[in-house]
């Protein structure tokens, strides 16, 4: 299902002519940039309208999110990165750091727990 999604985000890129302007540190950038623009959907939310303004902005979240996604997707294509791997390995490096036991309920940092 992600190969599929990747090699779908690449035809279209690669489609267009766009990889020339798609170096790893340019499609960084972008990631940051497009984070920004999702993080600037609840730059005035509190937390008791925060379920109301992610209703009412959903089609903005999707549009946002799906913008770092696909960014990222193409950082991880254009780098070689697995990122199924990635996630999985990480994944394992937090459970280690973050032991249930110790960090349910918790938001300390590992170095706190």
């Amino acid at each position: 299902m992600l190969d599929d999604l990747v090699r779908e985000i690449v035809g279209f890129r690669d489609a267009r002519d766009w990889k020339q302007f798609h170096s790893a540190r340019n499609l960084a950038a972008s990631i940051s940039i497009e984070a920004a623009e999702l993080l600037e959907l609840f730059q005035w939310s509190s937390d008791a309208s925060l379920t109301s303004d992610i209703d009412a902005r959903r089609a903005d979240l999707e549009r946002e999110l799906a913008d770092v996604v696909i960014y990222a997707l193409l950082l991880a294509h254009d780098t070689g990165v697995d990122v199924e791997s990635a996630i999985k390995n990480k994944l394992t490096e937090n459970a280690a750091k973050y032991p249930q036991d110790k960090s349910r309920g918790s938001r300390a940092k590992y170095t706190a727990l």
